[in-house]
């Protein structure tokens, strides 16, 4: 079944490559107008041109997601234009570093906190009173699964995305009655400049490209969907359950 979402407003963070590039480039594909963010002015600027080039509509938002009184500007600019939000990926995030936890120097923890955690709660805090004023509002939080592998040396990244993840089924709680459905995403090992930096060894061609990730998880954004508070695991295309531990 072919994804409408005409008429929709979207947000996507970490648009300038990537998956977050490809997952702009779907939405708008589908008929939303996408609100790009990113801080790499070139990587935005190219997905204008082809969002445009294929008869989309974007605007571009070039911002640092450590730039906390800049996110609250962004809500307040979405309201003041279209007076609503329908959908919501947060996509942006980093690595750190992969190291022993007593490595890791306190200015890299404090950066992928800031970035994967709080620059994520002070979006949802910005943009959540729009997302109830749509007739169905769509949040997608991009995780991993290294939330729930907790692999060595992964420690500040894991512990970033278990965060995330705790407040997505939190939010989703507080909104289970509401047209508004909230998820998680786990894309899975992915061709991306990430993955390249954390597992420098592996040969890229073995892993899917993002365009093809992106493609599973934009119909998350559909008004039809009926889950929320779930973990859509991309690489095999099923939305699974929590459980507290045994």
């Amino acid at each position: 079944m072919t994804l409408d979402l005409t008429g929709r407003v979207a947000v996507v963070t970490g648009a300038s490559r990537g998956i977050g590039y490809f997952i702009a480039r779907e939405l708008a594909a589908a008929g939303a107008h996408v609100i790009a963010v990113a801080r790499t002015v070139g990587g935005l600027e190219e997905l204008d041109d082809q969002i445009k080039a294929a008869g989309g509509q974007a605007t571009l938002v070039p911002l640092d997601l450590a730039d906390m009184a800049g996110i609250d500007r962004l809500g307040g600019a979405i309201h003041e234009r279209w007076g609503k939000l329908d959908i919501l990926v947060a996509n942006a995030g980093v690595l750190g570093v992969i190291s022993p936890i007593g490595h890791v120097e306190a200015k890299t923890f404090e950066k992928v906190m800031t970035i994967n955690v709080t620059s994520t709660w002070r979006l949802i805090r910005s943009v959540d009173p729009l997302l109830r004023l749509s007739d169905a509002g769509r949040a997608i939080i991009l995780s991993s699964n290294a939330a729930h592998s907790a692999r060595a040396f992964w420690a500040p990244y894991a512990a970033s995305k278990a965060a995330v993840e705790t407040m997505m089924r939190s939010w989703a709680h507080e909104t289970q009655s509401l047209p508004l459905r909230v998820n998680a995403a786990d894309p899975g090992a992915t061709r991306t400049a990430m993955r390249a930096q954390a597992v420098p060894g592996e040969d890229p061609e073995t892993l899917p490209h993002p365009s093809e990730i992106a493609k599973r998880i934009v119909p998350l954004a559909s008004p039809e969907l009926k889950e929320t508070g779930l973990i859509f695991q991309a690489k095999h295309n099923r939305f699974v359950s929590y459980r507290q531990p045994e």
